[in-house]
């Protein structure tokens, strides 16, 4: 039934109701001469199925009130009777019912009051069910989406945590990137120096290389002038006469000139030596500079790297 109304249910429909909805199984007789135990049991068992009363609920006595009796032992059932007798009337009340419920309903029960009574909670109870049957889905989806929420919110916690640590890490970190930065701009500025060396070095070379060219030319010049006055010694040895005052001044000039072209030659041998060591040490340094300077492009590669 979807609608919550207050149709007076036959005693079969209150005994299928009660068995298919596994509140409890009851005989015709049991509407018919309802005693007070059946229907406080029924009543006990229709407001736990409606969660209205819990099973831990059953037989709790309020001690202090019962600390004002004499003989608190003999007013146990009594109040155990008035609890559900309280309970009862607030749900039949709630329920709307048209019929007020009273205490004698529970101890001195009538079978037609008892029937609209049971007719009127069953009802509810149908209502209830259907209600909730409507509702079931979206609690599912809400469940669904509440489960959802708590993982989505567990891996929101994870990675929270993570990025706290990543930023712990980082901050761990921060002296030795900061460490490296300045090796790097160390670095960086060793470079610049090491290639404003080695473009001087490379001007000086260029230098060395047009003075060894000079040189060549000297020698070249030196070499020339020996073998013309080789040529020139040997056409005086053919013209050689006989006269050994005029030889004697030949040989002597001859002597003369020899002499100077030995002292030229001397001195150029030893200043194309002197310019060939010269030229060796530039060479060394410039195969030295070289070195470094392929040494200096790795550490400039490196550094580009990271």
């Amino acid at each position: 039934m979807s609608k919550y109304e207050y149709p007076r249910l036959s005693r079969a429909d209150i005994m299928t109701i009660l068995a298919e909805s596994q509140i409890a199984t009851i005989s015709e007789n049991d509407l018919k001469n309802p005693s007070p135990d059946f229907v406080s049991d029924l009543y006990t068992r229709l407001l736990i199925y409606l969660d209205a009363l819990h099973e831990e609920d059953q037989g709790q006595v309020d001690f202090s009130a019962l600390e004002q009796l004499e003989n608190p032992d003999l007013h146990v059932g009594s109040i155990q009777i008035m609890n559900l007798y309280s309970k009862v009337k607030e749900m039949v009340a709630s329920v709307d019912c048209p019929i007020k419920f009273t205490l004698k309903d529970l101890i001195r029960p009538d079978a037609a009051r008892t029937e609209f009574f049971f007719s009127a909670i069953l009802n509810f109870c149908l209502h209830k069910d259907s209600k909730m049957n409507l509702l079931r889905p979206i609690v599912e989806e809400l469940t669904l989406h509440y489960d959802q929420q708590k993982e989505l919110e567990a891996k929101i916690s994870q990675l929270n945590a993570e990025i706290a640590n990543y930023n712990e890490m980082k901050e761990k970190d921060l002296p030795l990137v900061q460490e490296l930065d300045a090796k790097v701009k160390e670095l960086h500025q060793n470079i610049a120096g090491l290639n404003s060396h080695q473009m001087s070095l490379r001007a000086s070379l260029r230098k060395l290389k047009e003075k060894t060219a000079d040189m060549d030319k000297e020698i070249s010049k030196a070499e020339f002038e020996l073998v013309q006055n080789v040529q020139e010694n040997a056409n005086l040895r053919s013209k050689i006469v006989q006269s050994p005052d005029k030889l004697q001044r030949a040989l002597e000039e001859k002597k003369s000139v020899r002499e100077q072209a030995k002292n030229a030659e001397r001195s150029a041998m030893q200043s194309f030596q002197e310019k060939t060591a010269t030229l060796e040490v530039y060479m060394k340094t410039h195969k030295k500079m070289s070195k470094h300077y392929a040494q200096m492009q790795a550490i400039n590669e490196q550094v580009c790297v990271k």
